[in-house]
């Protein structure tokens, strides 16, 4: 389309009321000067201290501005996978609303799309303002992500990443999915993922919104892509595969045990007195419920008419 948007601007939110006229008022200078057609999209993710009267008021001076408001709280996939729905820019960018990420770097992301031709581009704060109670998992867990993934990226969970629009309308997020995109844009077929060193500052306004339930969910959900994304379209090639492991393993057991009870040891110890029996009974009967789960990961698929059925309150 000639006349689309250059860029979308996703912002997901909770609770950042004193945070957002400053951030839509940076946004706006930069792109202006830089002569970026652009969208504001903030999605308010169940706010209870007058966030979305902001935004009403924002969108009241300035056009580019779009909001969505959830009922509730569903979190920050939610709200992404909200607002890359409504994304009409050729590059997508996500950024937080808490003034940590620098819209500064909107420019060079945008060229990054354009120019060099990446499908993803994901930022990397090198140099933090966080706590250690903070930085120290999410070193891990990038490492974690680096090798579970074959993504070699320093910073998977930075919230300043600039995606083509095609990107954003390929993939599904749910659950915690957001610390996580680059995969999943790797396994919905776009390889080409750079990284950016970005600018990090210190929170203005507020408190982290993030709790200890990250610790727990961030490794789960990193199984969960990686999985989705290698056998999420073929889920017997993992189960029957492991399936077809454990049950030779235990038939194998059972028929070595066969053999030296009729013709080596006929006299001896009864069959049913000897561990290995039941360890190859137990292989067997795993191998027979990872067939399963196989044949029914098959059937039920991973498609959900209502995984990502998010209430909007009101939109403007």
């Amino acid at each position: 389309m000639e006349n689309q948007l250059e860029l979308s601007i996703v912002v997901p939110l909770f609770n950042e009321v004193e945070s957002l006229p400053e951030l839509h008022a940076w946004i706006k200078r930069v792109l202006n000067e830089h002569k970026l057609s652009y969208e504001v999209i903030f999605i308010d993710d169940g706010s209870k201290d007058g966030s979305w009267k902001v935004i009403e008021s924002l969108k009241l001076e300035d056009s580019n501005v779009r909001g969505f408001k959830f009922q509730r709280n569903y979190g920050k996939s939610a709200a992404l996978h909200t607002g890359f729905q409504a994304a009409q820019g050729k590059v997508v960018v996500t950024m937080d609303a808490d003034l940590q990420d620098s819209p500064d770097e909107l420019p060079e992301l945008h060229r990054m799309i354009i120019q060099d031709d990446f499908d993803v581009v994901s930022g990397w704060k090198q140099k933090r303002y966080d706590p250690i109670t903070k930085t120290l998992p999410t070193k891990l867990y990038n490492w974690a992500a680096r090798r579970m993934t074959g993504i070699h990226l320093h910073d998977f969970n930075c919230g300043l990443k600039a995606y083509k629009n095609a990107v954003v309308k390929s993939i599904e997020l749910y659950g915690d999915m957001h610390r996580y995109i680059p995969p999943l844009a790797k396994f919905a077929g776009f390889n080409k993922i750079g990284e950016k060193v970005v600018i990090h500052q210190a929170r203005k306004y507020g408190t982290t919104k993030f709790g200890l339930n990250r610790f727990l969910n961030g490794p789960l959900d990193l199984m969960t892509v990686v999985f989705m994304g290698k056998f999420g379209k073929k889920p017997m090639h993992f189960f029957g595969a492991m399936g077809m492991l454990l049950f030779m393993i235990g038939f194998g057991i059972t028929f070595y045990l066969a053999i030296d009870k009729l013709f080596i040891h006929s006299t001896a110890i009864k069959l049913a007195d000897r561990t290995e029996f039941f360890i190859a009974l137990t292989a067997m009967i795993m191998g027979v419920q990872f067939f399963l789960a196989g044949f029914l990961a098959e059937l039920v698929g991973r498609n959900s008419s209502t995984r990502n059925h998010y209430l909007v309150e009101t939109e403007i």
